[in-house]
């Protein structure tokens, strides 16, 4: 795990590709009949690797790891080369039948994580799963999620149906507006907000414009504003939504249904992860998307991209339910001011 972590750091930024071969014995029910396999594997394989090249155990004695570093750029002829070498090395090894039965796998670094519809590759974050900490802080921070979600849709109840009549009397179209985000690990879900803009209005503005400035090209000029100021697609009602976040409010709906946590990063939109560097992705992977955060309660709208991926990134690895407490208490007092929202 440490190794791939590192090599994958390496490969961010040397902008090189990363392999990673598993060999899994996992259907292979005989345990000995595995370990001598293995043995003749690690025999085979120690004498043809590169010396950057790395061998080990993925998982002690059942998947086998080969790391391939350093490599200028992955493409599908290459993969398609190493894994026909690897299928050749486990049956002149195996013999035929039993390589049958260990079950390869390439995987490559970096890969377009999540964007067909497919969630993010976790063979390369072997690290991850035990990220968010342990099952009890994992259940205590589902049980305030849930907690807080009912809670608030009851008492919210009657704003909700006020809400939703000036937003059907404001324009044409739903009350509520869907959209698809990526959530945890890149997996795609429908994202709820009250609609703030006219049915008709299109995405090509807001793509040209997170293009910029997650390039960092809006930073001085814009003060790092992640949403477009003056946005002719907002209704007058969208507006006040927006600047007091009530337009967020539907969110809790994803909250009780387990796509979002009331603490964590904001899920992206698929155009925008396009254009997200290595290290960025790491904010859909590492937790749950939240409704609230460290970036809207310390920068919010306010703050340059990457400041708001370390916001993040900080979040993931201090997050504890008393930090999701404290972020929960601040966070009214960011909504009442208006503070970097538009």
């Amino acid at each position: 795990m440490r190794q791939i972590y590192l090599e994958r750091r390496r490969a961010e930024r040397n902008q090189r590709s990363l392999l990673l071969v598993l060999m899994d014995g996992m259907e292979m029910a005989d345990s000995a009949g595995r370990a001598a396999g293995f043995h003749i594997l690690i025999g085979k394989l120690s004498g043809g690797l590169r010396d950057t090249d790395a061998l080990g155990w993925y998982r002690q004695g059942i998947v086998l790891g080969i790391l391939l570093p350093d490599l200028e750029r992955a493409d599908p002829a290459l993969l398609s080369s190493v894994f026909g070498k690897f299928s050749r090395l486990l049956e002149d090894s195996l013999g035929a039948e039993l390589a049958r039965r260990m079950r390869l796998t390439v995987h490559v670094f970096p890969s377009p994580l999540g964007l067909e519809g497919e969630p993010a590759d976790l063979a390369l974050y072997p690290e991850l799963p035990g990220r968010g900490g342990s099952r009890w802080e994992a259940a205590l921070k589902r049980g305030l999620d849930l907690s807080v979600s009912v809670l608030a849709l009851l008492l919210l109840s009657p704003l909700f149906a006020v809400l939703a009549v000036a937003v059907k009397f404001s324009s044409r179209g739903p009350a509520l507006f869907r959209q698809t985000r990526l959530g945890h690990y890149g997996k795609p879900f429908s994202f709820l907000k009250f609609r703030s803009m006219y049915t008709d209005s299109g995405s090509a503005v807001h793509e040209q414009y997170v293009a910029k400035f997650i390039a960092g090209e809006l930073a001085e000029s814009r003060n790092g504003i992640f949403k477009i100021t003056d946005d002719p697609r907002v209704t007058t009602v969208g507006r006040i939504l927006r600047r007091t976040s009530l337009d967020e409010l539907p969110q809790l709906l994803n909250v009780l249904w387990g796509e979002m946590s009331l603490v964590g990063p904001r899920p992206p939109l698929s155009y925008e992860f396009e254009r997200y560097a290595c290290w960025h992705r790491r904010r859909v992977l590492e937790v749950k998307p939240g409704m609230t955060g460290l970036w809207q309660v310390q920068g919010r709208s306010g703050t340059s991209f990457d400041e708001m991926v370390r916001l993040d990134l900080r979040y993931a690895r201090r997050q504890s339910l008393w930090l999701d407490l404290k972020i929960l208490w601040q966070t009214p007092g960011v909504m009442l001011s208006g503070k970097g929202a538009y």
